[in-house]
């Protein structure tokens, strides 16, 4: 007898469109992207849209422009599995004019992935969708939120995120759970490997700015680090950086290694301050500022990535590039799935912040 899933299987074969509600970083979606990219090759007839939802929403215009470039709309908006992205929710009134628009779609299910305040989520989704079948995650609700109890009755039917599924769990795992409960999706481990597909454009844009910092053609190998993560206790000092880069230099096989050094663009000039003063020789600095795909068009030409927890070291296994992965002990569901190519240096103790991963660490894995 069939398993029974969240969206009943008539409704799912008769529908012709469905709207995933999640709020979204690369790195989350370097694994989801492949649950999305099955979930439309199992139902050909639906039109899949998503709805990325920016949680530092704010009324403050100063901020907008930084928002409104979020690299992740390049990518997904470049994914065939996708019909329409829902981009414009960084402001309150692009948010409302977001959700007119996706109301006037009349979609008949609406399925929130979102884990943060699922139950603001749960509300959003039933907004969107006042008829249809609406889906969403919940939590256990504490005897002072019973505001949050409400909003769950929003949900025709909802799902726990995944928890206490033992130590060796990744976070494609979590994902493949969520997936086989709404539609009864089976993705096996080997398919739930990270991919990009870089535009020809971006490739050739990589090998000019390659040729331009006289990298290529070059003798030695090609480094690419990434100290920095959204918040301070994943990122790793720029000194760090620094001293890694004089490490490796000095030691045999790295003499003639040529370095770049990834900075998000708010960081750029600081970077640029610390990092010159050490002089160092054959690093330059880097920032996917026009479009996402930079970034891993430069990966790609790599011969090692040292990256902190963050999309970079996940981007690594999508272009088959080694990885040196600077982690915290917390979430040890986010390490990088291809262990084949990944080192994992975690720091010392539980509280500690990624900075507590020292030099000698990194020329230890490399050595």
């Amino acid at each position: 007898m069939p398993t029974s899933t969240l969206i009943p299987a008539d409704l799912l074969k008769k529908s012709d469109r469905i709207l995933f509600i999640a709020h979204l970083a690369l790195g989350d979606f370097t694994y989801l992207q492949n649950f999305f990219k099955a979930f439309a090759e199992q139902n050909p007839q639906l039109r899949v849209d998503l709805w990325i939802d920016e949680v530092r929403r704010t009324a403050d215009a100063a901020q907008w422009p930084h928002l409104k470039k979020y690299a992740l709309y390049d990518w997904t908006e470049a994914c065939p599995f996708f019909a329409k992205v829902y981009r414009n929710t960084y402001s309150p009134e692009l948010y409302r004019a977001s959700i007119a628009e996706a109301r006037r779609e009349n979609y008949p299910i609406v399925v929130s992935l979102a884990t943060l305040r699922p139950h603001l989520y749960a509300g959003l989704a039933r907004e969107i969708s006042p008829e249809g079948l609406v889906i969403g995650m919940d939590k256990k609700v504490k005897f002072f939120q019973p505001h949050h109890l409400l909003a769950y009755r929003k949900l025709d039917a909802a799902m726990p995120p995944l928890r206490d599924a033992g130590p060796e769990h990744h976070i494609s795992d979590v994902y493949a759970h969520w997936f086989k409960q709404l539609s009864g999706l089976e993705v096996t481990p080997q398919a739930r490997f990270p991919f990009v597909a870089i535009p020809q454009q971006w490739r050739a844009w990589a090998e000019e700015k390659l040729a331009a910092w006289q990298f290529s053609p070059r003798t030695g190998k090609l480094v690419f680090i990434n100290p920095y993560a959204k918040t301070r206790k994943r990122c790793w000092p720029l000194e760090h950086v620094a001293a890694l880069v004089q490490a490796m230099q000095a030691q045999p096989g790295w003499q003639d290694a040529c370095f770049i050094v990834n900075a998000v663009p708010q960081e750029l000039a600081n970077a640029r301050d610390v990092i010159g003063r050490y002089r160092l020789q054959r690093t330059e600095l880097f920032s996917a500022e026009e479009n996402f795909f930079q970034l891993p068009a430069v990966l790609e030409r790599c011969d090692l990535i040292i990256s902190v927890e963050t999309a970079v070291m996940h981007l690594a296994n999508a272009v088959h590039v080694p990885v040196i992965a600077l982690m915290r002990q917390k979430n040890p569901e986010w390490v990088p799935v291809d262990r084949a190519n990944s080192t994992v240096i975690t720091a010392p103790n539980r509280r500690d912040w990624v900075k507590a991963v020292t030099v000698e660490q990194v020329m230890e894995a490399i050595r």
